[in-house]
């Protein structure tokens, strides 16, 4: 049985682990509120560049002047996957649900014969995935971002690097995996190709005449232009995404882990009582016995 000076150590050990899940758990809340601001604000540029995008596109696609960026290389034999986790931990199943979902998708691809290379934004996917893909991992970004959180131009140099191994023909199909933010409690694995470029189709109107449009430049010079660039709006959503999830999942987290640890101090605290006094009743029996035995 543990003496009262070992109880008393994990008592005092708990509790600093407590006030350090507490302060986490409190500068999460004050970040999450930015992140997931930032989170919202990017949403509908995004949205309505891909709706732009999309009705352009239709107008083009198959054709001879259509980008590559549009419709690839004609080939899905090499695929890029773009894992996007965060740079620390401690913010529950944030990183291993993105980990997994890009593992599962790497897996699936190899087993029919694909060749598959991974571009890690962030410590922890990249240390999660090495020890089962190193040889697939052909780049690793780190994003130590500052007090602002991640700008644009950190998706752009991802963009670009990502751009230059297409034109490189290095892949046929870039998909990213990232976490998308929908409450403190619940953010979402997600799978989105970026290369070839999909749109949704652009709903028509129910009634009306369908509005033509003319486009000076061409459409083929417009998406040369803007394909490069939604390439960059659709990862630095995601960027914002995933730090809106991490945030709210390391707030759960250190919150769950402040309960628990509660609990544990409260069982702790419990027990040291209990044996605190079972020590004082055996001295008072021993004390009693040796003055009747005089």
């Amino acid at each position: 049985m543990a003496s009262l000076k070992d109880l008393r150590n994990r008592i005092a050990s708990v509790k600093a682990t407590q006030k350090i899940t507490k302060a986490m758990q409190m500068v999460a809340a004050a970040k999450l509120r930015r992140a997931q601001q930032a989170a919202e604000a990017a949403r509908p540029y995004a949205v309505r560049m891909e709706s732009v995008l999309g009705n352009i596109a239709g107008t083009i696609s198959g054709g001879p002047d259509a980008p590559l960026l549009l419709t690839g290389t004609g080939k899905d034999q090499t695929h890029l996957l773009l894992v996007l986790t965060a740079e620390r931990g401690l913010c529950g199943a944030f990183n291993s649900s993105i980990v997994r979902l890009a593992r599962e998708r790497a897996l699936s691809l190899m087993a029919q014969g694909k060749t598959v290379k991974i571009f890690c934004v962030g410590r922890k996917g990249h240390d999660a995935l090495r020890r089962q893909f190193e040889k697939q991992i052909v780049e690793v970004v780190e994003l130590r971002t500052s007090k602002g959180g991640v700008s644009f131009a950190d998706a752009q140099k991802i963009a670009d690097k990502i751009g230059a191994m297409f034109a490189a023909g290095e892949f046929d199909v870039a998909t990213q995996f990232f976490s998308r933010f929908q409450s403190v409690i619940s953010q979402t694995p997600t799978a989105q190709q970026l290369i070839p470029a999909t749109f949704a189709a652009p709903s028509a109107a129910v009634t009306g005449a369908e509005a033509v449009y003319e486009y000076e430049p061409g459409e083929a010079e417009i998406l040369a232009d803007l394909l490069p660039r939604n390439l960059a709006v659709q990862v630095f959503k995601a960027l914002l995404e995933n730090g809106a999830s991490e945030q709210g999942a390391r707030m759960s987290a250190m919150d769950n882990a402040t309960r628990n640890a509660g609990d544990m101090i409260k069982k702790q605290t419990l027990t040291y009582n209990r044996t605190r006094q079972a020590m004082i009743t055996k001295e008072l029996i021993e004390i009693i016995s040796g003055a009747e035995a005089l």
